[in-house]
């Protein structure tokens, strides 16, 4: 019979040890620097200005996409150059339909419509820590 009241403690100390943790991951989380950040790539984004989207990423950072995941600086670059021949400033038409900023997490819903792409339904979450995009997901309706 002690056997399961060691393991209904056991069971208890882990539950409290989990809350103890997220409770410290999520202290120190600047929400106002993570739309900072958020507010800075959509703007460099859509400006194509490659050299300040590359500004939020660190050589640690992911993006990952439903064709490839993205590693490090020199990928992501990849990943950009080839959105920004895709989507030309002077002849893209690029809307922000939602936004929504939550500790470190933020998520936005947009649309694109370039010359020779359009997507109708495009979808990004970021994990931003210390004012860089640390993750990415980007996920869209792609059509020619």
């Amino acid at each position: 019979m002690k056997f399961p009241h060691l393991l209904l403690l056991f069971a208890a100390l882990a539950v409290g040890c989990d809350v103890k943790t997220n409770v410290s991951v999520n202290s120190g989380i600047d929400e106002a620097k993570t739309k900072e950040v958020l507010d800075h790539h959509w703007a460099t984004f859509q400006s194509n200005d490659l050299d300040a989207v590359m500004a939020d990423y660190t050589d640690e950072s992911t993006l990952i996409t439903p064709d490839r995941t993205f590693k490090g600086l020199t990928e992501i670059r990849e990943n950009f150059v080839g959105a920004f021949k895709a989507f030309p400033k002077d002849s893209t038409a690029i809307k922000l339909n939602k936004s929504v900023v939550t500790q470190d997490v933020a998520y936005i819903i947009w649309e694109a419509a370039g010359p020779k792409v359009k997507i109708s339904y495009g979808t990004d979450t970021f994990i931003i820590r210390d004012g860089k995009i640390v993750r990415q997901t980007y996920a869209g309706v792609v059509a020619p």
